[in-house]
């Protein structure tokens, strides 16, 4: 069927001033962009909005694709809003597919618009090819580089369609498991006149939430009644303020512990007597009961494994994590629900079963207590000794860092900050890297993240693989050009220490191990990356020394809080 053919109508609305207007009607804030050829008829609409006053959302240039989109993770994760990140067609797509498998995994919802190649040759078709690269940029699927990626992907074909197109992406993205969504743009259909703009409010509710199903939620009350060590594992119960205050409650109510393994979200404030720390075992290997709480991977099976006869426990909006080729957890029990209201309901059921003074209560919430306290007390040791060691460990960069920041600052970390000597306190101040563990995130969620919270300080604190990956250069363009000052902390130890880890862990008394595990993982010599904020008008330095560290932090601290600029430390490390 032939498409109807568009034109132009320079005085008339076009489909690009509807996407602007509808997108912003929606609740979206920032328009994340890389442009290319496709791009005129938005530039057209930003520019009409800004003679007009029409209310769009925030044009923001960004310099690389990787960046805007993890920008827009980073904005999610602080206000809970998705934001548009849009791209120049099949080029600038591929270049997104690192940041947009971070979001999937990570369940961040985001809309991203790419631009097509214009699909008329003729003349006097508005927005038809005028340029060389217009051929050769088109693809029989452009969309097919990220269906495994996005909850849904979809073309606009005409311009008064922006408005249903728009709401049907939003739907999609912020159902739960929430995920990223893709919609491609032709530019002949962005220049058409359109009459809806989109401007009203939608009649498209989200849907909620699964509700706990009260027959599983009563069961597993009476497995923690029965159970004399049960145990908490989660990732990701943190990502509501609601659900880490439930988790908290329920743990001290009810003295359950509560590991927080490889968490992308601050769970339960470091500093609480039922948080055991980052590591399943000892507790996961003498267990009777293992909840598993919006937790993709609980435990690595290959190193360690519940007991036999442990009841294993899981609930999520999806607990199976069906987007998973593989995945064998044993489940006892699955209930698909969010944390926040299955904590609720499981606390009051466990509430008209147990007393908070029941003796075995009491009992465990002692030993759990002491050994919380212990394992602080340990860390706090370990950080005396490393404060007059020859060499920055990241335990002690951690601690520094911790004692800088104060307790409302957001941390953003892509792998070395080591929570255990860094204690957050706060729901929301601190985020970790996605499980798929795309490199180059931390530093644009750290920008994103103080686009949403101009007023609080933010840190990225990254491994010096990840600052590479995360396209340095364009990240501090971005934090220059658009005022958000921001603290980057490199913890630098010259090494890929996954690829190393990896290799000894394989190979332990292998050949490679005779070369330490370095074979294409060292990252020597390791560049002056303080240059490069120095570059963008940024605050730079070198710290190598243990004792240097707490002067340097505060000095690029006073950079960025008082002086509004961003800074870097190149922390050597070794580890």
């Amino acid at each position: 069927m032939d498409r109807p053919q568009p034109t132009e109508h320079r005085n008339a609305p076009s489909a690009a001033d509807a996407l602007l207007r509808t997108l912003r009607a929606r609740g979206v804030d920032y328009f994340l962009a890389n442009p290319g050829t496709d791009f005129p008829p938005i530039i057209e609409g930003f520019a009409r909005a800004d003679e007009s006053g029409g209310a769009v959302p925030k044009p923001l240039l960004v310099t690389h694709e990787n960046t805007a989109l993890s920008m827009a993770h980073g904005v999610y994760m602080v206000s809970g809003r998705p934001q548009a990140v849009m791209v120049h067609t099949n080029v600038g797509t591929g270049n997104t597919l690192n940041m947009l498998v971070n979001a999937r995994r990570d369940h961040v919802p985001l809309v991203l618009l790419a631009g097509r190649s214009p699909i008329s040759e003729r003349p006097g078709v508005a927005g038809a090819r005028n340029r060389y690269i217009h051929w050769a940029q088109e693809m029989f699927d452009q969309a097919g580089m990220v269906r495994e990626l996005v909850k849904w992907d979809y073309e606009l074909r005409l311009a008064d369609e922006v408005e249903t197109v728009v709401d049907r992406a939003l739907e999609i993205a912020m159902t739960p498991p929430q995920g990223p969504v893709y919609l491609t743009l032709p530019r002949e259909i962005l220049a058409m006149a359109a009459t809806r703009l989109g401007e009203t409010a939608p009649r498209r509710a989200i849907p909620t939430p699964a509700a706990p199903d009260p027959g599983a939620i009563e069961r597993l009350a009476e497995w923690i009644v029965a159970a004399k060590r049960p145990l908490i594992i989660t990732a990701n119960a943190g990502r509501s303020r609601e659900a880490a205050e439930a988790l908290a409650q329920i743990a001290e109510r009810f003295a359950l512990p509560v590991v927080a393994f490889n968490p992308r979200f601050l769970a339960l404030p470091t500093t609480h007597p039922m948080y055991q720390g980052p590591q399943p075992r000892p507790l996961l290997t003498e267990a009777d009961l293992v909840l598993v709480l919006e937790c993709d991977v609980p435990w690595i099976p290959s190193v360690e494994q519940p007991p036999a006869g442990c009841r294993v426990v899981h609930i999520g909006e999806d607990p199976a994590f069906s987007r998973y080729p593989i995945r064998s957890f044993p489940a006892d029990l699955s209930i698909t629900a969010g944390a926040a209201p299955a904590l609720r309901e499981l606390a009051r059921a466990l509430a008209a079963r147990l007393r908070v003074d029941d003796p075995a209560i009491t009992g465990r919430r002692h030993e759990l207590t002491e050994r919380s306290a212990t394992r602080r007390a340990r860390a706090a040791a370990q950080a005396e000794k490393d404060a007059t060691a020859a060499h920055i460990t990241p335990e002690w960069a951690s601690r520094c860092l911790g004692e800088a920041i104060g307790e409302d600052a957001i941390v953003v970390n892509e792998y070395p900050l080591r929570l255990e000597h860094c204690p957050r306190t706060i729901p929301g101040t601190y985020f970790g890297v996605s499980p798929a563990g795309g490199l180059g995130w931390g530093m644009g969620a750290a920008l994103g993240a103080k686009l949403a919270a101009p007023e609080r300080l933010v840190v990225a604190t990254l491994g010096d693989g990840a600052y590479v990956f995360a396209n340095p250069t364009a990240c501090h363009w971005v934090a220059a050009a658009h005022d958000l000052p921001l603290l980057t902390v490199i913890f630098n130890n010259s090494l890929y220490g996954a690829v190393r880890n990896a290799t000894l862990d394989m190979y332990a008394s292998g050949a490679a191990a005779r070369g330490k595990g370095e074979l294409l993982a060292t990252l020597a010599p390791s560049p002056a990356f303080e240059k490069l904020v120095e570059a963008s008008g940024g605050y730079g330095e070198r710290v190598e020394k243990p004792a240097e560290l707490a002067p340097a932090l505060k000095r690029a601290l006073d950079a960025v809080t008082r002086e509004k600029r961003q800074a870097l430390l190149n922390v050597i490390c070794r580890y």
